[in-house]
């Protein structure tokens, strides 16, 4: 994860030369799950738009 944005959205690095605007799903907000800057996420890129995403799963260090 590379930056934390307003209103529940990050900027997320795939790879390198490729970023995505993700937002949390659901079950993360549901659960108050955390996530910071730096973390290893999972991510669900949109096949409409690949610039968008979701955090689905925050992977523990």
């Amino acid at each position: 994860m590379v930056d934390v944005l307003p209103n529940a959205t990050f900027r997320v690095s795939v790879s390198e030369s490729h970023e995505v605007l993700s937002t949390l799903a659901g079950n993360m907000r549901r659960f108050r799950i955390r996530v910071l800057q730096g973390d290893r996420v999972t991510v669900e890129v949109s096949p409409y738009d690949l610039t968008r995403g979701r955090i689905t799963f925050r992977h523990k260090t």
